[in-house]
């Protein structure tokens, strides 16, 4: 992937975040493929669940233009993030529980209105480089 370039004093042009700390193998490789590309990020640990308040914040006045939510186990996260903002959101399940497989069920399956990307169990790297993608689309209009 080539390097996108963007100045050094450019706000976060993505978002990483993860459900848990526990997640850190398969963030880590979102954080790793977008430093190497040089794409300003934010990265924060918040749970759906646990984090509500501040994840509600945060969604609504973080300048990034992508999400990226890297979660397992009920993997609720991409979806609660797409339901609050129109940017778009790519979910990253992590195997947890059954191979991961209910982590990657529970992000396709978006209602109607709430549509969440999804990358393969554990593919933190793919997240980032569809999110860099996306920006060389966004940078051409």
């Amino acid at each position: 992937m080539s390097n996108f370039n963007i100045g050094k004093n450019e706000e976060s042009l993505v978002s990483v975040i993860a459900g848990s700390n526990s997640d850190k193998l398969v963030f880590d490789k979102a954080l790793k493929v977008l430093e190497e590309n040089n794409i300003p990020h934010e990265f924060k640990i918040l749970s759906a669940h646990r984090n509500p308040e501040e994840l509600d914040k945060y969604i609504k006045s973080t300048k990034s233009l992508i999400f990226i939510a890297v979660v397992g186990l009920s993997a609720a996260l991409p979806g609660v993030i797409a339901s609050k903002t129109d940017k778009p959101v790519i979910g990253v399940p992590v195997n947890h529980n059954l191979g991961g497989l209910d982590a990657l069920l529970s992000i396709v399956q978006m209602p109607p209105g709430v549509p969440v990307a999804c990358v393969g169990i554990d593919r933190g790297d793919n997240a980032a480089c569809l999110a860099i993608r996306i920006l060389k689309l966004l940078k051409k209009m």
